[in-house]
């Protein structure tokens, strides 16, 4: 006589008491991987706990693998850990979506909780894999799962739009990996990790050869970028200074649910900033992202004329952030004043928020229930020219631009006309005082290392910082203030390696080596029966 069906799922493997403990270490490993790109507690990176949050993952679906687990199941398992690591790495979209967005807070949560289980869908397939066509030795065990995880990482990070916040290379911005950054990139350390965290799992002390080749595998992925090329300078192929600029970084703190009204603070921005742009005495002077939030044609008469006619002579420079545009439509960009210049200069954001700056077919009803203001705008080209000032050549992007690194890496083409700056201008104001500001900065970090250059960043709330050239925090406002970072910043020049590759070809060289790994892998295992 068949079971009932509730009988069925009390028996099934997933859901026996063994089954539920095993989600529940799968859920907990993915908040581990979460907490391991910026700890709640500090913000900062801890490198090992994501080593070790992969290496619970590969251990328990190695496990499964063990019990003959099928496509369903493993996909199960790597879902939820995969859905528990997004969820617990953006969920601060929810106080974008409730607090300021006006969306009920019930349908905020689920809205995130649906966001984090469809991109985790690419992992549930990479899991799927790795379980039921991965090889069983512990070295081509590895090398397929991190071919896989990165495969899944790179898909997340580049169809429709890609979303690769919280990417689990961010979390070797410090530590042993962080130096394979000028070489391979972040999605690079991010297959290393998981080569190393899949060879600790799968490799059995027993296995005395295994041990030793698993060991030899890891040992040399930690050690290569350091044995190659020891001093810094060195590895990031930078080839010297392009001499210091004086920075002024405006913070002007103003709340999000404010920013926007008349009267509140709009006129305090327009206050605050016009009075630091005035007064400000540093040779470049920097404001957040739509720190004046109005059109320029919206602005009070004369208001951007005077700031022009301020930096129209002299030995400063202003970089102003404010959206253009009329007639429906418009760019979120910023403007650049300088002695002798006809025209400001002027970069439009290339890479848009999808709902926050551009509307997805259909989907206008949500725009207009989230009040976004500003909520369509024009797409920027991509790799615009820099901002030359003093001997420098200083390139823009705007609020999560710098999480595509091989976006910024189109700049590099040429050595010649290369960024010797980067500057990152953002409004994290829309997520809180929440771990999003670290995150961000940990993004910034990794840029930095990746290209051998110092990020500047102006924040209306935070994080406005120097970062030199090695990735290194040199100069910081604390975060929700109102205030001026007045710091000294050192160009450079020269390519890394990342640069010399991901500059003509993106990242297809990662795409095309970790999809001909797990081919090979195929076809091997398909020979052997």
């Amino acid at each position: 006589m068949p079971l009932p069906a509730a009988a069925t799922l009390r028996t099934s493997p997933a859901f026996s008491a063994v089954g539920l403990l095993r989600l529940l270490g799968f859920a907990f490993a993915g908040l581990a991987q979460a907490a391991a790109i910026a700890w709640p507690a500090n913000g900062r990176p801890l490198w090992w706990l994501q080593l070790i949050s992969l290496a619970v993952l590969v251990g328990l679906l190695d496990r499964l693998r063990a019990e003959g687990a099928g496509w369903r199941r493993a996909g199960l398992h790597g879902w939820l850990f995969s859905t528990a690591w997004l969820t617990g790495s953006f969920w601060w979209l929810f106080i974008s979506m409730h607090t300021y967005g006006g969306l009920a807070a019930p349908l905020a949560a689920i809205a995130v909780l649906l966001l984090a289980a469809a991109l985790g869908l690419y992992y549930t397939v990479a899991c799927a894999w790795f379980v039921v066509r991965g090889p069983r030795g512990p070295v081509a065990g590895a090398l397929v799962f991190a071919a896989l995880w990165t495969l899944a990482e790179l898909v997340r990070g580049s169809w429709f739009t890609g979303l690769p916040w919280g990417a689990g290379g961010y979390a070797h911005v410090e530590g042993p990996l962080a130096a394979w950054a000028p070489w391979i990139g972040v999605y690079g350390i991010g297959a290393v990790a998981a080569l190393v965290a899949a060879l600790v799992a799968l490799t059995r002390p027993v296995r005395g050869i295994a041990l030793a080749q698993a060991l030899a595998i890891a040992a040399a992925a930690l050690a290569a970028p350091h044995l190659v090329a020891p001093l810094p300078g060195d590895a990031q192929g930078a080839k010297g200074s392009s001499g210091s600029l004086q920075l002024a970084l405006l913070q002007g703190n103003i709340p999000q649910d404010e920013k926007f009204v008349p009267g509140g603070g709009i006129d305090l921005a327009l206050r605050w900033y016009g009075e630091q742009l005035r007064d400000a005495r540093a040779s470049l002077v920097v404001t957040p992202e739509t720190a004046l939030p109005l059109l320029p044609q919206q602005l009070p008469a004369g208001y951007l004329e005077a700031i022009q006619a301020r930096y129209s002579q002299g030995t400063q420079a202003a970089i102003v952030g404010l959206p253009l545009g009329g007639q429906g439509t418009y760019s979120n960009a910023v403007l650049g004043f300088q002695p002798g210049a006809a025209q400001p200069y002027s970069y439009s954001k290339h890479h848009l928020v999808p709902f926050g700056e551009f509307i997805p077919p259909g989907f206008r009803w949500f725009i207009r229930m989230m009040n976004i203001p500003l909520g369509d705008f024009a797409r920027g080209g991509l790799a615009q020219a820099p901002f030359a000032w003093q001997g420098q050549r200083i390139a823009p992007n705007i609020c999560y631009e710098d999480l595509f690194g091989d976006e910024i890496g189109a700049n590099f083409k040429d050595e010649a006309t290369a960024p010797t700056i980067l500057l990152n201008v953002s409004n994290i104001a829309w997520f809180g005082n929440s771990v999003a500001i670290d995150q961000h900065l940990a993004i910034s970090r990794m840029r930095s290392l990746e290209f051998a250059r110092p990020m500047v960043r102006a924040t209306n709330t935070g994080a406005t910082v120097v970062i030199d050239a090695e990735g290194r925090v040199t100069h910081q406002l604390p975060r929700l203030t109102r205030g001026v970072l007045e710091a000294s910043v050192e160009g450079r020049r020269g390519l890394t390696p990342y640069a010399r590759w991901v500059a003509p070809f993106g990242l297809w060289p990662l795409w095309i080596g970790t999809i001909a790994i797990v081919a090979i892998a195929f076809v091997l295992r398909r020979r052997r029966g």
